[in-house]
């Protein structure tokens, strides 16, 4: 396959894959919002040094407030991370690989494009916000499946399915990590109480992983179980485990392979080896970042390996936070 070619499908699977997250890291800021006790605040700041993207909102936005926030996540053109920006360039990349995927996908996206084009000012109501995140969610959820189920699961379904679990394993962290953006009164600790556990139920909920999550064992919502099951988990598809093992499995079948296999292998160790300190509340966010960077190394040896053979092309402009 040429290396033009695989680039475009993988980053078509990495800006769907982040759309759709970027949806759920939405929903669930929400929720965390609906379940706030008294004198808690959400820090909007935080969450985009979260989601990496404090930078460049500092520098089209003079404050970090709910409505500018969810502007830049949502719909602003000079984020090209934002939800409309990562549809808009995979309707594009879409567009290009035709002849490769199963028309039914660029129906599909083609789709999610112009409704999103519609509803360009739904974002600013929060029940509405909540409506069209959720049927962004499920028509990325049927556009996954339609792959699955009919396109031939050769190379080019490989570079798929690598954008899109690089991307879901790194998007776990992040709205995992989400909770450090609840400032809670002066007192409360940070003991997992009653108030703590909704704030966990709902970054489950935003993941669809509650169910899953009790089905597991787990009949208690605490931040220790959360997040060991959602980065430890070998069977649950969000797991940054299970994420990490599907690029394996995906990179095997691929030539040339060595060195991104390295680096993922070195991710995999560095997850195994973790201790239950560093899950801990006062560790997490470190950990996560740490995450973060083995997950941005897997991609830089993928690119490397795959995508540079035509470095003096134009490529499409890849969003910040890889």
């Amino acid at each position: 396959m040429l290396s033009r070619a695989a680039e475009n499908l993988y980053w078509m699977a990495r800006y769907l894959e982040r759309a759709e997250n970027t949806a759920r890291l939405i929903n669930a800021t929400g929720q965390v919002q609906l379940d706030l006790p008294r004198g808690a605040r959400f820090g909007w700041d935080s969450l985009l040094q979260i989601v990496g993207l404090d930078p460049q909102f500092k520098e089209a936005y003079a404050e970090s407030n709910e409505s500018n926030v969810m502007d830049f996540l949502i719909a602003s053109p000079r984020n090209p991370g934002s939800i409309h920006s990562c549809i808009r360039y995979a309707r594009e990349n879409c567009r290009v690989m035709r002849d490769v995927l199963p028309r039914e996908l660029w129906e599909r996206v083609n789709t999610m494009y112009l409704a999103l084009l519609r509803q360009s000012e739904a974002h600013r109501e929060r029940v509405t916000r909540r409506r069209l995140l959720e049927d962004l969610i499920r028509d990325k959820q049927s556009a996954t499946g339609l792959l699955s189920d009919c396109m031939s699961h050769d190379v080019a379904y490989q570079f798929l399915s690598l954008g899109e679990y690089i991307e879901r394993a790194d998007m776990t962290t992040r709205i995992l990590d989400i909770n450090t953006a609840v400032l809670l009164p002066a007192g409360s600790g940070d003991d997992e109480d009653a108030v703590t556990s909704l704030l966990w139920v709902a970054v489950l909920k935003s993941l669809s992983a509650f169910q899953m999550y009790r089905r597991h064992g787990a009949h208690r919502v605490n931040g220790d179980d959360v997040v060991s099951f959602l980065v430890t988990n070998h069977h649950f598809p969000r797991s940054v485990v299970f994420c990490l093992d599907d690029i394996e499995g995906r990179l095997a079948n691929l030539p040339h392979n060595v060195v991104p296999l390295r680096a993922l292998r070195t991710a995999r160790r560095r997850v195994d080896s973790l201790e239950p300190s560093d899950l801990a509340p006062l560790k997490r966010h470190e950990t996560f970042d740490r995450m973060q960077e083995d997950l941005a190394r897997i991609h830089d040896a993928v690119a490397a390996e795959y995508f540079h053979l035509h470095n003096d092309e134009k490529t499409e402009p890849m969003c910040p936070s890889t």
